[in-house]
C-alpha cells in the first residue's frame, strides 16, 4: 500500500502547478484512470463473450423450449452448443472477476492511504472526509457541500446513461431469446442497481467517492465504445 500511497503522492506533486489544492484530488482521478487503462484489455475480452453469448440467445431458447420438461437433456444441450460454437458459459465474467483485486486495492488505498494522501483537499473538502461531515459543518450548500452536490449530479448523469443503456440491451435481449415475464422483470430492476453509486458516494470518504465516480464514468463510456 506504501507504494501505491507514494505514487499517488508523486503524481500530486507533479499536478500541484496546474491544480494547486486540489492536486491530490486529481491524482486519485488520474491513477484510477491509469488503472482502468491497464485492465482495460480484460473488458474487451468480457465484451466479446458478452456478444458471443448475447448472439447464441435465440438457439437457447428454442432448446428452452425443445426440452422444457427434460432438464438434464437442456442442460447437455446447451453446454454442447457452446462447445460447438467455441464459446465459455462464463465467457464476460471471468475477466470481470479478475479485475476486483485491483479494484480491492484501490479502494483499501483511498480509503486508508494515511496523513499525506488524505490530509489534502477538494477545494475545501477534506479527502479523508465524508458528506456526513460536510453537512455537520455548512450544511448542503456550504462549501465542502457543494463539493459533494458536485459529485452527486455527475454520478446521477452517468447512473441515467447506464441505466438507458442497460434498459434497452434488457430489451434487445429479452426479445431475442423469448424471454418471460420473470427474465423481463428482472430485466426493468437490474439497470436500477446503477444507481447504487448515489449511497457509495454519500457513505465513503471523498477519496474513495472520487475513485468510485472516475470508474464509473470510465465504465460507462468503455461498455458505450466496445458495444459498438
Amino acid at each position: 500500500m506504501s507504494v501505491f500511497a507514494a505514487l499517488v503522492d508523486q503524481l500530486a506533486d507533479l499536478l500541484h502547478p496546474l491544480f494547486g489544492t486540489a492536486a491530490a484530488a486529481a491524482a486519485i482521478v488520474l491513477f484510477t484512470a491509469l488503472v482502468r487503462l491497464l485492465v482495460h484489455p480484460l473488458s474487451r475480452a468480457a465484451a466479446r463473450g458478452q456478444r458471443a453469448r448475447a448472439q447464441l440467445q435465440p438457439r437457447i431458447a428454442e432448446l428452452r423450449k425443445r426440452y422444457a420438461k427434460q432438464p438434464e437433456k437442456l442442460r447437455k444441450a446447451v453446454l454442447e452448443l457452446h462447445t460447438e460454437e467455441k464459446v465459455s458459459p462464463l465467457s464476460g465474467i471471468l475477466p470481470s472477476l479478475l479485475q476486483l483485486p485491483a479494484f480491492f486495492l484501490l479502494y483499501r488505498l483511498f480509503s486508508g492511504g494515511g496523513d499525506g494522501l488524505l490530509s489534502h483537499q477538494l477545494f475545501t473538502a477534506p479527502l479523508g472526509g465524508r458528506w456526513t461531515d460536510a453537512l455537520a459543518g455548512d450544511g448542503m450548500f456550504g462549501p465542502a457541500g457543494l463539493v459533494y452536490v458536485g459529485l452527486f449530479l455527475v454520478v446521477a448523469v452517468i447512473a441515467t446513461f447506464t441505466y438507458v443503456r442497460a434498459r434497452r440491451t434488457a430489451a434487445d435481449t429479452a426479445t431475442g431469446a423469448g424471454a418471460g415475464t420473470g427474465t423481463g422483470a428482472l430485466g426493468k430492476v437490474l439497470p436500477l442497481l446503477s444507481y447504487g453509486t448515489l449511497i457509495t458516494v454519500a457513505v465513503v470518504p471523498l477519496a474513495v467517492a472520487l475513485y468510485v465516480v472516475t470508474s464509473a464514468a470510465w465504465s460507462a463510456v468503455e461498455r458505450a465504445v466496445l458495444s459498438t
